[in-house]
């Protein structure tokens, strides 16, 4: 799948220097956006991807976008930090093709380049550390841009590439098994382009050139879940992503991710994520 990293955006949302004492303290936040920080003194204590971590001075963390994560700091302790959008051609996800760290020690190379990229950002600071208040900031900021020289916006986002590049584990998700020996990648290009749009797996396979039972025999061989589900997972996840980031009505998204039926949209957004489309919009934004 390397291939498609060549086609990786990233977009910086925030960047600074924080100084967080007990009231940063948060449970079951969920963002749109990466987050990526490094502490520098004290610590603090962080649950995401089921795992629990300690967060230590002169390490790393990731959290991927749309993690449900929980946090917390008894004392006190200090980190640089960032957010961004990622985006892998055509609303792909690259924690959808390749295996992460969420932690990794800190070099002194990644110390400099927080610093640079918060010299080169001076305005992009979080003002507000409740996560509900500063995902609403962040996203109206987002939606309303300041301009930046394209020379800062060419380093920003070589500098998030090297940071984002230091959590990539060697292997890929997908395995290199199956019995079809063609690119299924372009099928999830094919499926994250037509996502408003009616998709089938019958159609998918003769888009391969492949009978409906291999198509989906060679996907789940390959990406290790059947190719309905996949669809199914896709559109709720551009689903949470317009709940956060637009005032659409619940209507308006579910046609914009290919379920015109609002009762079947909430009936799977539900499944999915185990709250409605309603509730997961006024839990996350504190509307």
């Amino acid at each position: 799948m390397n291939e498609l990293l060549p086609f990786l955006k990233l977009s910086m949302l925030h960047a600074g220097y924080a100084k967080l004492d007990d009231n940063w303290c948060y449970k079951n936040v969920i963002s749109p956006f990466v987050r990526l920080f490094l502490v520098t003194k004290g610590g603090a204590k962080a649950y995401y991807t089921n795992q629990s971590f300690d967060l230590k001075k002169g390490y790393m963390y990731l959290i991927p976008s749309f993690t449900y994560n929980s946090y917390s700091c008894d004392m006190y302790h200090e980190q640089y930090y960032t957010g961004f959008f990622e985006e892998i051609k055509l609303g792909m996800s690259v924690f959808n093709i390749k295996r992460f760290e969420y932690e990794v020690e800190a070099s002194a190379a990644d110390y400099d380049l927080f610093k640079r990229l918060i010299e080169i950002n001076p305005n992009k600071s979080v003002l507000e550390s409740n996560p509900q208040a500063h995902i609403n900031n962040t996203l109206s900021n987002y939606n309303n841009p300041e301009s930046i020289a394209l020379s800062h916006d060419i380093e920003t986002q070589g500098i998030l590439s090297i940071l984002l590049s230091r959590f990539i584990k060697s292997s890929d998700v997908f395995s290199n098994k199956g019995s079809f020996k063609g690119d299924l990648n372009k099928v999830l290009v094919y499926i994250a382009k037509h996502l408003d749009e009616e998709i089938t797996v019958s159609h998918l396979a003769e888009y391969c050139n492949l009978s409906s039972d291999h198509f989906s025999r060679s996907f789940y061989a390959k990406f290790n879940i059947k190719p309905s589900k996949y669809i199914q997972l896709k559109r709720v996840e551009r689903a949470q992503f317009l709940l956060l980031s637009t005032s659409d009505s619940l209507k308006q998204i579910a046609e914009k991710v290919g379920l015109n039926n609002l009762s079947y949209f909430s009936r799977k957004f539900t499944e999915i994520t185990g709250v409605s489309p309603a509730k997961f919009r006024k839990q996350q934004l504190n509307l």
